[in-house]
């Protein structure tokens, strides 16, 4: 019996840099989908160079690109991968080998090492850092609405697999502080239509309770200079949002 197809789907725009190495790792799939949302560097030429598919599709918000994604590909399971990430072949293998399993699963939640400036970051809420990514495509669906921190809804169990990914999230300070001011607005936005407002007192409290989170609930102190200074950053983007939450509830 032949075993289900699978399509490796990446959303990507301007990743010139990250892409030539995520499509190397992606040599095992049956498809490899590169969904661009309006590149201005070389990121379609890479990516057809390759060998992939690509589809040009402008940029709404991240729930209705995965589920636009999600339709787009041609394989009975779909595994998401961003372009800073690499799949390594122990994963490949247990991709491949889940799939062809024909089990109940209809998805699969897949960990994550996550690396900044070269360094791994174990702790502060960056490890095992599971990821809904592989998905059969007719038992899934993202919502169109949601705006950030997109999860596919699934028509059955989903199962964890063990290898993680390897994911190069930042280069820099300013490449971090980027990612965090694009992610803000969608963010601010997500909690102020589930009816959360700011307060004068939420602009010191969250970012406080964010900070304590992150550091030592989640013992981010664990992981040095790295763990205060990454604590420190995800306070900062709680302040950001209060910001635009404070705007929106002003209608600004």
């Amino acid at each position: 019996m032949n075993r289900p197809t699978i399509s490796a789907v990446v959303l990507a725009r301007n990743e010139e840099q990250h892409l030539p190495d995520c499509l190397r790792s992606l040599g095992w799939a049956d498809e490899v989908l590169v969904v661009d949302s309006g590149s201005t560097d070389r990121t379609r030429e890479i990516a057809a160079a390759a060998g992939a598919r690509v589809e040009v599709r402008p940029f709404t918000h991240f729930g209705d690109q995965r589920q636009a994604a999600l339709e787009m590909a041609r394989g009975e399971w779909v595994f998401f991968v961003d372009a800073d990430e690499r799949v390594p072949p122990e994963l490949a293998e247990e991709v491949r080998a889940a799939v062809a399993a024909n089990g109940p699963e209809v998805g699969w939640w897949v960990p994550r090492r996550n690396f900044f400036w070269g360094h791994e970051v174990r702790h502060a809420g960056w490890a095992p850092d599971y990821q809904l990514r592989l998905l059969r495509r007719d038992k899934a669906r993202y919502d169109r609405t949601a705006l950030v921190h997109e999860v596919a809804q699934l028509d059955g169990p989903a199962g964890h697999l063990r290898t993680p990914l390897v994911h190069l999230n930042y280069d820099s300070w300013g490449e971090f502080w980027a990612k965090q001011r694009t992610y803000a607005p969608y963010e601010a936005r997500r909690r102020y239509l589930e009816g959360q407002r700011c307060r004068p007192w939420t602009f010191v409290r969250q970012p406080l309770r964010e900070f304590w989170r992150r550091f030592v609930t989640l013992h981010g102190y664990r992981d040095g200079w790295l763990g205060l200074g990454l604590s420190v950053g995800m306070a900062g983007f709680e302040l950001v949002v209060c910001w635009h939450l404070w705007r929106l509830g002003r209608g600004g």
